[in-house]
């Protein structure tokens, strides 16, 4: 945050080795596992067998907690924080690098779980064993090996949101993690992960499918046997008469993977158009990363080589050389589909071609759709992340199913431990009556990339459009929050014990410690001590300085002649100081320039809470053509949050001032 203090991370700690493994959850605890599948498509003995190379693919975390060897307590990890230096990463047998299998050349976060893809790409005994193995039924598990940069330690009281679920303490939650390897392993920690193999029939070079539907050999008729032999040597003539010998790569690759006539007579004719002219050269194989790739590098996006991997970014720089343009980006992607042209001159056609529309189910290579969309969404963030976000440190967090008010309990003054009788009988506790309530709400925007900026090639469009609209979702989230929160005449008042005035409540040492013992002296509804701490100082920016001194200086001394007046600062290290520019702006109720706040951490005891749908803290972009009575491109920007006052004895609202 722009206005933070820097200080050391809260309970985390130096990098270490971590093996994301399955285990079952600990005693207490919801029962949560890692499940990782591995599925692998084998190529049975024929001609193509040595060009082709089993495949495979892994569920390789779920997103839950894990029990891991060196850790007390269980751990989870954050895939938002997940690093993966490239699309292409070992696989291993048990994480020994003496013992490779292949290579992943996918890797994607979907749903909240990590899943990867590639091929059995090493010559080794381990990966001919784990082809055959699956072959037989083994049902091969996965591990993920990472290393860990940061982690955040959730205490037993308090609950944590990540990869859309939600954890109770105490627990690990890891933050910042690389990706290192992925391995097969023949038994993970909770023994519950399985995958199984499932011959097919025929002799058209099918191989093997990991849990298909196709029904064994042994239950198979003869004359059904037959029928499908027959089908596939028909599939096959029909084939190699399109491609009537001219064309050896697309008759054998058409063989291999099962196409039919319509798919093998599409590719014969791409083939077949003449020689593209220098910017369609065919010595790079063009694909969705490439295009994200060369976006992000025409953009000069921070940080492209950890989201594109290395050969994407290779190709990209070598096919676009002096910058993709956006008229370039959708004839590209319109030629992948189809489309013969090769201007921009019929642009609605380029258009539909690009994104799909009137293409055969299937057929579509380049999603030009997405490719907006994961390149929007980079810069969608970084508009968001471009605003103050001080909201985030003074406020708790809430993950709502729905757009339904949702109440809370306060367990104030009725959660003591009560003395066991001779017996062993424990008491009941209850719950307080003191309830809080908060909804979340729908904001968004939707802006256009119109025709002049298609025809201009303007590829900052689709820059500039999702940054607008990632600002405008932190700056409306500012809006909403301060409203609810500055005004709050009722919340801190005399009556709530929790406001202080008069001239001694200016920022200073004086001030200060007036507000501290103020705080200090809340007491619950039994009239007991509460029990919470103070530890931030939300100031207005003309109190930044005094604030920072506050909290940084050891000594404040007063230079006034004959005055006495100790050096020694009490407060030193105290109190985290947040400042925000929002707390004096005459725009908003409850505004002023020397009003400060003491609050507790709102992990212990919240003054404001902020609640998201479905745990998503960062808006959602989209991206599609425009409709009909329209040429251009739409991108529309949401996000589901609401804003509300909740314990009022979780703060002291200092006036300043009389």
């Amino acid at each position: 945050m722009a206005t933070k203090t820097p200080t050391a991370p809260k309970n985390r700690t130096t990098p270490k080795r971590l093996w994301l493994e399955a285990a079952a959850a600990p005693a207490g605890t919801s029962p949560l596992t890692l499940t990782g599948t591995a599925e692998i498509t084998a190529i049975a003995a024929g001609a193509d067998a040595e060009k082709a190379l089993p495949r495979f693919k892994m569920l390789a975390y779920t997103g839950g907690a894990m029990r891991v060897a060196g850790w007390r307590h269980p751990v989870v990890l954050d895939l938002a924080g997940l690093s993966v230096p490239s699309q292409n990463r070992p696989i291993r047998f048990s994480h020994d690098p003496a013992a490779g299998v292949g290579h992943t050349d996918a890797i994607r976060v979907e749903g909240g779980q990590l899943v990867a893809t590639g091929v059995i790409s090493r010559d080794t005994a381990i990966a001919r064993e784990v082809v055959a193995s699956s072959r037989n039924g083994f049902p091969w598990q996965a591990s993920v090996g990472a290393s860990v940069e940061e982690f955040e330690f959730i205490r037993e009281s308090q609950k944590a949101i990540v990869n859309g679920l939600e954890f109770s303490g105490p627990i690990n939650v890891v933050r910042k993690a690389t990706l290192g390897e992925i391995s097969f392993v023949d038994l993970g920690a909770d023994g519950r992960t399985s995958a199984s193999i499932a011959a097919q029939h025929g002799s058209g070079g099918g191989g093997a499918q990991v849990g298909g539907d196709v029904e064994p050999a042994s239950g198979a008729s003869a004359a059904g046997l037959r029928a499908e032999a027959l089908a596939e040597t028909n599939r096959i003539a029909a084939v190699r008469k399109i491609c009537a010998g001219k064309h050896l790569d697309i008759e054998a690759q058409a063989i291999r993977d099962g196409w039919d006539a319509t798919r093998t007579e599409l590719e014969v004719l791409r083939a077949s158009r003449p020689t593209a002219p220098a910017i369609h050269a065919s010595d790079t194989s063009i694909t969705s990363e490439v295009l994200e790739a060369a976006c992000f590098q025409s953009a000069k996006l921070e940080g492209v080589e950890k989201i594109c991997s290395a050969q994407a970014l290779e190709v990209a720089a070598k096919r676009f050389q002096s910058g993709l343009g956006l008229q370039e980006l959708l004839i590209e992607a319109a030629i992948a589909n189809g489309y013969t042209g090769r201007t921009f001159r019929d642009s609605r056609r380029v258009l539909e071609a690009a994104f799909g529309r009137g293409i055969e189910a299937g057929m579509t290579i380049i999603d030009v759709g997405g490719i907006l969309s994961n390149v929007a969404n980079k810069f969608l963030l970084e508009g968001f992340f471009s605003v103050e976000r001080v909201w985030r440190s003074i406020c708790a967090v809430r993950n709502v199913s729905d757009f339904k008010t949702v109440t809370s309990y306060r367990l104030v003054g009725k959660d003591q431990y009560e003395q066991v009788a001779p017996g062993g009988e424990l008491k009941h506790g209850t719950l307080g009556e003191e309830t809080y309530s908060n909804k979340a709400d729908t904001y968004g925007l939707m802006l256009s990339i119109d025709r002049r900026d298609i025809i201009n090639d303007d590829l900052g469009a689709i820059t500039t459009v999702p940054r607008k609209l990632g600002r405008g979702s932190g700056l409306k989230i500012n809006d909403v929050f301060w409203t609810a929160f500055m005004n709050n005449a009722a919340f801190f008042s005399v009556g709530n014990k929790n406001f202080i005035s008069g001239a001694d409540t200016a920022l200073g040492i004086d001030g200060l410690t007036k507000g501290e013992v103020s705080f200090m002296d809340l007491v619950d509804s039994d009239g007991k001590p509460t029990g919470v701490m103070p530890s931030i100082l939300l100031v207005p920016t003309a109190l930044s300085a005094v604030g920072t001194q506050l909290y940084k200086s050891v000594e404040m001394r007063d230079t006034t002649a004959n005055t006495k007046f100790p050096v020694a600062n009490p407060h030193q290290g105290k109190f985290r100081i947040e400042v925000s520019r929002y707390l004096s702006n005459a725009l908003y109720t409850g505004f002023s320039a020397k009003a400060w706040y003491l609050l507790a951490d709102p992990s212990d005891l919240p003054v404001v809470e902020m609640a998201f749908l479905n745990g998503q803290e960062a808006p959602t972009i989209e991206t599609s053509d425009a409709d009909f009575s329209q040429l251009g491109v739409r991108m529309r920007g949401y996000h589901d949050f609401g804003v509300a006052l909740q314990d009022p004895r979780g703060g002291v609202k200092s006036k300043g001032e009389v």
